[in-house]
């Protein structure tokens, strides 16, 4: 076999249709188009969403919501990952990003209670969650705000 004689399995090509090319090929003269109008001439159409000169839906619609541009986004750390740190350490943000806890500060780090705390640590953040606060002092820690 030579690339010459190379020929797609049978069955696999369908040969597109030519449109344009006459009567006999049932897509001649108007190709497919239909007869006159603006979707019949070549480049025409509307944009999308235009609804006929009627006043578009995204139009209609009211505006919703806004941006607060004042907004302090805290890095979250919980207090089931404080549970690697050993009795009596203090906890401050350094320490947390050393440990892969935190990527980046942001406006700052808020310890929030999802799990349990079992040891006393000294937990300084920017903001505590109230059951962080809680659970931090139950297990003979403290909680300092920065």
């Amino acid at each position: 076999m030579k690339l010459h004689e190379l020929k797609p399995a049978e069955g696999t090509t369908k040969s597109k249709k030519r449109l344009g090319r006459g009567t006999a090929t049932g897509q001649g003269k108007t190709a497919g188009k239909g007869q006159k109008g603006q979707k019949s001439r070549s480049g025409g159409g509307v944009r999308i969403g235009f609804e006929g000169g009627q006043m578009p839906l995204y139009r209609r619609l009211p505006k919703v919501g806004f941006t607060n541009i004042f907004r302090k986004e805290y890095a979250v750390v919980n207090l089931s990952d404080l549970e690697r740190f050993d009795n009596g350490t203090i906890v401050n943000p350094e320490v947390l990003k050393e440990a892969g806890l935190v990527n980046a500060m942001l406006a700052g780090v808020k310890i929030l209670g999802n799990g349990d705390l079992t040891k006393n640590l000294t937990v300084q953040a920017h903001k505590f969650s109230k059951t962080a606060a809680e659970k931090i002092a139950a297990a003979g820690g403290k909680v300092e705000v920065i």
